[in-house]
């Protein structure tokens, strides 16, 4: 397991749970994050998603998340960037298990 993966796996859940309403593309994120720990998920793909989610985790970036209107700016640009390279690898069962996560996340 890379380094990357390590920390994402590690701080993920706690950074969706803080942008949950707040960023427009949380849904897109959690399913990513589940094709991205997908074994059946090719490798090449498995990467450039970790390396995608990892920059939407990070406290310090391009523009600070803290911004107001801009902060996520960024994220979500490297994050649609990371989305079209694995559109056909994030499948129905990512997505249902994203949109379980959110109402499952927002009744509690």
């Amino acid at each position: 397991m890379s380094t990357t993966e390590v920390e994402v796996r590690r701080g993920f859940w706690q950074k969706a749970r803080q942008t949950l309403g707040k960023v427009p593309f949380t849904e897109d994120a959690v399913a990513a994050f589940y094709c991205a720990t997908d074994s059946a998920t090719p490798l090449p793909i498995r990467a450039t998603l970790f390396g995608a989610l990892a920059y939407f985790i990070m406290p310090f970036d391009a523009i600070p998340d803290i911004l107001l209107g801009l902060g996520y700016t960024d994220d979500a640009a490297i994050m649609i960037a990371a989305f079209t390279a694995a559109r056909v690898h994030i499948t129905e069962a990512h997505r249902a298990k994203a949109r379980e996560w959110l109402l499952k996340t927002q009744a509690s």
